[in-house]
């Protein structure tokens, strides 16, 4: 476990809807979006084709239950694994072994939302996401790696670590990725938790499982937070919406916080980098396709001030 590097994660969300909507944490839980919600073909393989350009590792691919059916998702993810040219990890709810079986040629690992490893808590934050199904799901994943989400802030006790620890010693877990409670008005939730307790199990967790790969959530509120949670152990940062914040003061801080940590930046979050249109001309989609790309890709480094050479 090589901790003297790190690496930005993007998430590549796929859609807006969830047919379950009732997480109590979650913004779908107050707006329910309707099952159209959800994005283009197009603006998903850009997201993927940025990733493998500005080196942002893709933390996994997710979206809400119910939005797409299983063909559409295999699809998807068969030319995002073309795009980013490497296997990828899927959040994508409790997926059957069949399903599994089909996604494997081009996945590395699956994510559980599990949320909290607190039973009595988890029902009822996600009454409609029991966990079970996901503990079943984990122990089907013979050949391919294992992770989860927690997020911190629900309302989980500092005993609960210790259920944490035996959930990943149970389900022999690779990775987890660790989000601080973003509070969302209507929610019921009105502030985070603060941030020496959020690193505190991010530190805890890395001194049980030192070979543990510990991804933590900043969002731009968060990023000062960057340098205390890579020093507590966390192999990379996620959740930072860098196509918003690319050279931005706040991608410039996050930069400052990694060298503050000693840690070695693997991920392009500002400047310049040379990007060629016709690059996209080599996947093997269709015109119609490749051109949408292109014109979101355009979009995208507009946004992100950067020049398309």
């Amino acid at each position: 476990m090589n901790l003297d590097e790190m690496w930005f994660g993007k998430c590549i969300f796929l859609s807006w809807y969830c047919e379950k909507g009732n997480c109590k944490f979650c913004y779908r839980s107050i707006n329910k979006s309707d099952k159209k919600a959800r994005r283009s073909l197009g603006s998903i393989l850009t997201e993927a084709f940025l990733c493998k350009k500005f080196d942002w590792r893709i933390e996994f691919l997710t979206g809400g239950y119910g939005a797409y059916d299983f063909d559409e998702l295999l699809d998807i993810v068969k030319k995002v694994k073309e795009v980013y040219g490497k296997k990828i990890w899927l959040n994508l709810g409790v997926l059957n072994e069949k399903e599994i079986e089909k996604f494997k040629p081009y996945i590395e690992g699956i994510v559980a939302s599990v949320e909290t490893v607190n039973e009595k808590l988890h029902d009822e934050i996600c009454p409609k996401k029991p966990m079970k199904p996901y503990e079943e799901m984990l122990e089907n994943l013979k050949d391919l790696k294992k992770s989860i989400t927690i997020i911190i802030g629900l309302g989980e006790k500092e005993e609960d670590k210790e259920k944490l620890f035996d959930f990943i010693e149970k389900h022999k877990l690779d990775r987890i990725t660790f989000y601080a409670l973003k509070p969302i008005q209507g929610t019921g939730f009105e502030e985070g938790p603060e941030s020496k307790y959020y690193a505190s199990w991010i530190k805890d967790t890395r001194e049980k499982f030192p070979k543990l790969e510990i991804i933590a959530g900043v969002t731009p509120k968060r990023v000062d937070d960057v340098c205390l949670l890579l020093e507590a152990g966390a192999n990379a940062i996620t959740k930072f919406p860098i196509t918003k914040e690319f050279n931005s003061k706040k991608s410039l801080k996050f930069e400052d916080e990694v060298k503050r940590s000693g840690r070695k930046l693997l991920s392009t979050l500002n400047g310049q980098v040379k990007i060629d249109l016709n690059e996209i001309d080599k996947f093997s989609f269709d015109k119609e396709l490749k051109d949408e790309m292109k014109s979101r890709l355009q979009y995208y480094l507009k946004r992100m001030k950067v020049i398309l050479k």
